[in-house]
């Protein structure tokens, strides 16, 4: 059996492992609400911010301020570049997520990681998305390649590894499988 750390890659394994044993006994501590609000500044800008989450239907207090994006549209999409487009975004949080997954599940099994990046890519037809003719107004693939150096893994153990974080990323699994998504509209 591999000896694991009590701290590997940035993760509080013992932490991690009580989180898994803690949500096992009681699943109700893996549910989670995330929120985000999005405020339209002009033209093809707006600001973003991310802060309070609920665990458990429990408020999450951990945050002191909100994250604050701004996103924005290039210039050929007649933006400003005053921060990335929202599928740019997307293909960032695929990349977070997988970074996320490789770390702890490395972490867990007692792998070293010394180096991991991603590139994630997606093509997109605006047409749609313009009231033009075209297959969707989403992305119709994406790429993610992952580089990752371990001193202590096998090829086999990152490649287990890999197959793995893309079976379990929620990021990976709303893109591929369909999500509900209810939208109200309120008029002031």
């Amino acid at each position: 059996m591999t000896n694991i750390a009590a701290s590997q890659n940035g993760i509080d394994v013992e932490g991690l492992l009580a989180t898994i044993d803690a949500v096992k006994t009681d699943p109700t501590l893996g549910t989670f609400t995330f929120r985000a609000t999005s405020t339209w500044r002009d033209g093809t800008r707006n600001s973003g911010k991310i802060f309070r989450f609920s665990q458990a239907g429990h408020v999450d207090e951990s945050r002191t301020a909100p994250f604050v994006l701004e996103g924005d549209e290039p210039p050929v999409l007649l933006g400003n570049n005053a921060g990335p487009n929202a599928v740019e975004l997307l293909l960032q949080a695929l990349g977070f997520c997988y970074a996320v997954g490789y770390a702890a599940n490395a972490a867990a099994q007692g792998l070293e990681l010394t180096a991991l990046e991603f590139d994630v890519e997606g093509d997109l037809d605006v047409g749609p998305f313009l009231g033009l003719d075209g297959q969707r107004p989403g992305f119709t693939t994406i790429r993610a390649k992952a580089r990752v150096s371990s001193p202590n893994a096998t090829p086999e153990q990152l490649q287990d590894l890999c197959r793995y974080v893309q079976k379990t990323s929620p990021v990976r699994d709303c893109l591929v499988n369909p999500v509900n998504v209810e939208t109200s509209l309120e008029i002031q």
